[in-house]
């Protein structure tokens, strides 16, 4: 390296905001940078709570737990966590209805076409109404089942699936212990001014309420909703999505654990929005996310509580959010990961995976003192491209739907939508066919589910399924079914497995 690239290093990372999204990024930089390439500082308040709705995960997580050699049973216990195989979501097409967005396949493709093709041809021949009776994850989740991948060949066992539930308070305390042993400095306080360079306009230094000022060269906004310094001190805009997603409101509050404890998530429709339900070791998340155009806070709280399966621990609180997204993610010495940088319901459980590919793309294109425009802007494109993709999908689960109900439903049901998630639904209508875009997140299959499982059948199937005689694919789909029963009957309950494996100390309820 040349002296003048070394003296153009950045030398110090200061990070605004802890929760999730701060002890993530903390975690990520000082375990690859060693403390050694540059200084950490970590700026948080207790006084400041967090969201905490992040509790449910989707499987790229486990690829950042494995980059911080974090080991997988010590996570779980110590955030009184979970496994999750998918999200099971009610009344969302129709009223009465339910289907499992699972991890993982769906069947066995034949002949290079996807399994879910045949299906779509058996189900119009009168066969299964479900294609989560072909899906090992759904299949094991309708029993409270889970374990792990083992080595059995060509089972579906080898290759199972799986994300995380866990208490987002616990993640963060568990990385802030990985992170301080790295040498990430923690600093308690209140920012009451963020100061800027008078020439580049660029963040020198945050000072605190207690007169300390701490400055650095490349800053990290993980101040939540508030949003102090991308959106406060660098005034970057705020694009609003309500009017595709229209919940801008949730109740949350936890409730005791449940028995037998769900291998999945529940995401149950209501009158105005949804209601979640995350299972944990110690105790139960729940959430209603809704509407206030479409109801009152009252109202929503009062239809939480009345749904919420064994005793309540807690007062609910109440959060308020508008969906969307910066308009820049990265502004001057400035990037924004977390809440900070946007909001989308949780879903989905996109909002940890959200930080963590934001953690990765920074890292990839980490910049020095002088900055390139032409990275932020690419990291700028490549984030919000998949903001918009995500966007897409959420939208879909309000879009495609039959319920006329209510007055939300109705104007989720009719309302415009984006034309990269449009032309999406249209080409599936013909034949079956999901369009996906470059490197977007959500695959073929996690489509398909939830266009199956909302109601939306094609016309028609890829034509090289009539290739195979309608015996030979009854033959084949029964082997099929015989498999995945087979493997489901092995797997224990979820928790017998954790028993076994990663049971968290008992606490009290919280």
């Amino acid at each position: 390296m040349s002296e003048s690239n070394a003296l153009d290093n950045i030398k110090k990372i200061v990070i605004v905001g802890g929760g999730t999204a701060g002890w993530m990024a903390a975690a990520a930089f000082s375990k690859f940078f060693k403390n050694q390439f540059c200084e950490v500082v970590l700026v948080e308040s207790d006084d400041i709570g967090t969201i905490g709705v992040g509790e449910a995960t989707i499987p790229q997580i486990q690829v950042f737990n494995q980059s911080l050699n974090i080991d997988e049973n010590d996570f779980i216990r110590k955030t009184q966590g979970s496994f999750k195989l998918g999200i099971e979501f009610v009344n969302w097409g129709a009223i009465g209805e339910s289907y499992i967005h699972a991890f993982g396949g769906v069947g066995n493709d034949m002949d290079s076409i996807p399994f879910y093709h045949y299906w779509l041809k058996l189900n119009k021949q009168g066969g299964s109404a479900d294609i989560g009776e072909y899906c090992f994850n759904s299949l094991a989740s309708r029993k409270n089942k889970f374990m792990r991948s083992i080595d059995a060949g060509n089972s579906p066992l080898s290759n199972i699936a799986y994300a995380y539930h866990f208490d987002a308070g616990l993640y963060a305390k568990y990385l802030r212990g990985f992170s301080e042993k790295l040498g990430v400095q923690r600093t308690e306080g209140r920012i009451s001014n963020v100061n800027l360079d008078e020439d580049s306009g660029y963040i020198k230094s945050v000072s605190l309420e207690n007169g300390q000022e701490i400055n650095g060269d490349f800053f990290v906004d993980c101040s939540g909703l508030h949003a102090l310094l991308i959106g406060k001190a660098l005034n970057v805009e705020y694009e609003d999505w309500s009017h595709w997603l229209p919940c801008d409101t949730a109740w949350a509050v936890p409730s005791q654990k449940l028995d037998p404890l769900p291998s999945y998530t529940r995401a149950t429709a209501h009158a105005a929005g949804w209601q979640w339900r995350i299972p944990l070791q110690h105790r139960t998340g729940n959430g209603h996310v809704f509407s206030r155009r479409f109801t009152d806070v009252d109202t929503a709280k009062d239809l939480l509580l009345n749904n919420i399966q064994g005793e309540i621990l807690a007062e609910p609180r109440l959060i308020k959010f508008v969906t969307g997204r910066r308009k820049q993610f990265w502004h001057k010495n400035c990037v924004a990961i977390g809440l900070s940088s946007g909001f989308m319901e949780p879903l989905e459980s996109t909002s940890i995976h959200l930080v963590q590919s934001a953690i990765a793309r920074i890292m990839s294109v980490f910049p020095r003192k002088t900055i390139s425009q032409v990275e932020i802007d690419l990291y700028n494109e490549q984030v919000g491209f998949e903001y918009e993709r995500i966007r897409d999908f959420l939208i879909l689960h309000y879009k495609v739907t039959s319920r006329n109900d209510s007055e939300f439903w109705n104007y989720c049901r009719q309302m415009s939508v984006p034309d990269s998630l449009q032309q999406k639904i249209e080409v599936f209508k013909e034949n079956a066919h999901v369009h996906r875009f470059n490197s977007e997140l959500f695959n073929e299959i996690s489509w398909v589910e939830v266009m199956l499982g909302q109601g939306l059948y094609p016309r028609g199937y890829h034509p090289l399924v009539d290739v195979v005689p309608a015996a030979e694919l009854t033959r084949r789909m029964a082997h099929i079914k015989r498999v995945l029963d087979t493997a489901v009957d092995y797997l224990p309950a979820h928790a017998q497995y954790i028993a076994e494996h990663c049971a968290a100390q008992e606490v009290k309820n919280q």
